[in-house]
């Protein structure tokens, strides 16, 4: 894996990297490779690395939350959105069909994103704007991966709470699991959170922001939204994630096996649909390689970060970049994610036949 990670660094996939493996309970690899940048004066990259997760928010925190108000029975699944937000009517009928759990398995028939922070610069504003996005098509009948639809999701589910996502993460998820360095808005942390210069860049935005975005949330409706959002905005490390996959793998603190398997599961929905609730399953071909079985989930992450949890074999994977740094042109991650997968399930399984 370290020579692996060490050529895509040479080639131009990305700067620098994290990575780390669960197999059962135990932790087989942490590692690194690079720096935060290209320059050889950048600071090296290590496994204890706090990276812009960007969409593995949606998994880590937003679904996390779902699920343990699921539990609570805070959250009932086929809640219609409009309940918690009348906004979401809009003068159109069919709206009261979509439920939370259309929004969980990206099949609401909502668009799966706008540049709304090019017309709207205040949460409030953009907010309406997503409450108010005309559905495409019916409920159900299309599998389109929103992060308007999480943009929804989280604020449902911040009403049902009576709490904040950030806020309500850190309390129930992040400490109890001993996610240390997990968190939204980095910066507003005094005590524990790491440093900006320490993060390393996503982007310079030439566009928008205008300035090297480093230490604040990459995604540019996010940033609107003031950091925190349910599709978007949580920063951690290889352990954070690791530690959310050994509770995946093996419920005890925060999850019952029952609220795992089910959200889990592929909804069906429309039948092609690879999507589980918030989470993704391995398609074909897959980000996650060949070696992960059917009964896998995962996600990605716009900036290069994903994380993969095989259910029937016990491990995890999480990889951990900055592909796009200095811009977003660079999509060499693509053929490198498989290949990464692949060797590290390879190597596994010829640790598990040789012992």
């Amino acid at each position: 894996m370290y020579a692996l990670a060490e050529r895509a660094v040479a080639e131009g996939v990305f700067p620098g990297c994290a990575f780390g493996v669960l197999e059962d309970t135990r932790v087989a690899l942490l590692g690194s490779a690079g720096r935060q940048t290209y320059q050889e004066t950048s600071p090296a990259i290590d496994p204890d690395t706090v990276y812009d997760l960007a969409s593995v928010t949606k998994v880590a925190a937003t679904t996390a939350m779902a699920m343990l108000l699921y539990q609570s029975r805070k959250l009932n699944l086929d809640l219609p959105v409009v309940e918690a937000l009348p906004g979401f009517t809009c003068g159109q009928p069919n709206r009261v069909q979509v439920t939370v759990r259309h929004l969980l398995a990206h099949n609401s028939g909502l668009a799966g994103y706008a540049r709304l922070y090019e017309t709207y610069s205040s949460p409030i504003e953009l907010f309406a704007a997503c409450e108010c996005m005309p559905l495409e098509v019916p409920p159900g009948t299309r599998a389109e991966y929103s992060d308007i639809g999480f943009i929804l999701l989280g604020r449902v589910l911040e009403i049902l709470a009576g709490e904040s996502l950030d806020h309500f993460c850190a309390r129930k998820v992040f400490a109890p699991l001993g996610m240390t360095s997990a968190c939204f808005r980095p910066n507003d942390r005094a005590v524990i959170s790491p440093t900006r210069a320490s993060i390393p860049p996503t982007e310079d935005d030439l566009v928008f922001r205008h300035r090297v975005i480093q230490g604040e949330v990459q995604d540019e409706n996010c940033f609107v939204l003031g950091g925190v959002s349910g599709h978007a905005g949580l920063f951690g490390s290889v352990m954070d994630l690791l530690r959310l996959s050994a509770e995946i793998l093996h419920p005890s603190r925060l999850f019952t096996s029952e609220t795992v398997r089910l959200f889990a599961t592929r909804v069906g929905q429309p039948a092609q649909s690879s999507r589980a609730l918030g989470w993704d399953t391995p398609s074909s071909p897959s980000s996650s390689g060949v070696h992960f079985s059917t009964d896998s989930i995962g996600h990605l992450g716009y900036s290069g970060t994903s994380l993969w949890i095989d259910l029937e074999a016990a491990c995890a994977v999480v990889l951990l970049t900055n592909r796009t740094w200095p811009t977003r042109e660079n999509q060499k991650i693509r053929e490198f994610r498989p290949l990464f997968h692949d060797e590290v399930r390879k190597s596994l399984l010829s640790e598990t036949h040789g012992a």
